[in-house]
């Protein structure tokens, strides 16, 4: 996939990787302008091609009293405004079949969950819509394994199709990325890293997903390194009091610094 078919972004010519970031769920439209603003002004400085990312709804909670959204139509109304405010695209999570037209009517890339990329019904649904569609590796899944999950789109006639890597189960309580997975799943399509996904520590008693954020520099720099298209960062001004994810989400204000890093990495592997 060429990523100047996703509408609005900027920067591709820049010969810097791109980047799908923002907050784990959409908790208001103050917070998400907020966090878009920040990211905005950043990615246009580093002329880093970007990707707004909130999900409208979180569908796969470890508990039933967990935030799960504050209305479908309210977030993806808000996520509408956040590509009219800064002339970015947008991208979200989508959990039904039904929710791939929703969706598609307000977002400009549809993402399909780790833990749903099997699901062949929902898979077509999101590429009828003809908009772009990110497919998260499942934790569960080889690398090579994630050939049918994009051939499923492509038999659509929807050529635009990416892969995400979000970790793979280690153990019952941790994650690890095995970074020989980014050139095998680049035959494929567009690969992208997850990076703060990949360092969640899930199945925790307490029955809220653990995470490492001290290692997302680690993670980030590495997948830089390999060669993979795209990095995904979950972000937020208060971590610590997200209503989802916020144990393994990047301080806003560390964001800069990191893409800094990164964007010096890129430049010298393109040198090679």
């Amino acid at each position: 996939m060429n990523i100047q078919n996703i509408p609005q972004i900027k920067h591709t010519e820049s010969g810097n990787f791109f980047l799908l970031a923002g907050p784990c769920a959409i908790e208001g439209e103050e917070m998400a302008l907020r966090i878009a603003e920040r990211l905005v002004n950043i990615t246009d400085k580093l002329e880093i091609p970007y990707v707004f990312k909130g999900s409208f709804k979180k569908a796969n909670r470890s508990r039933i009293d967990s935030f799960s959204g504050i209305g479908d139509e309210k977030a993806l109304k808000i996520l509408e405004k956040v590509s009219k405010t800064f002339g970015v695209p947008t991208v979200t999570d989508i959990h039904t079949n039904e929710d791939a037209a929703m969706a598609a009517a307000y977002v400009d890339v549809l993402q399909i969950p780790a833990f749903l990329v099997r699901q062949t019904d929902l898979v077509v649904a999101a590429a009828k819509t003809g908009k772009v569609v990110n497919l998260k590796k499942g934790q569960f899944m080889s690398p090579e394994s994630m050939k049918h999950a994009v051939q499923k789109v492509l038999d659509c006639d929807n050529q635009n199709v990416m892969v995400t890597d979000r970790g793979t189960m280690f153990g019952y309580q941790d994650m690890i990325v095995d970074y020989r997975g980014i050139p095998t799943m680049q035959q494929y399509a567009t690969t992208v890293l997850d990076v703060t996904h990949s360092l969640q520590q899930p199945n925790q008693t307490a029955g809220v997903t653990g995470g490492r954020p001290d290692m997302i520099e680690t993670v980030a720099k590495a997948g830089i390194a390999v060669g993979v298209d795209g990095i995904f960062i979950e972000t937020h001004f208060d971590p610590a009091n997200a209503k989802s994810d916020g144990a393994n989400m990047l301080h806003l204000d560390y964001f800069e610094p990191l893409m800094k890093k990164l964007v010096a990495i890129r430049k010298t592997i393109n040198q090679f």
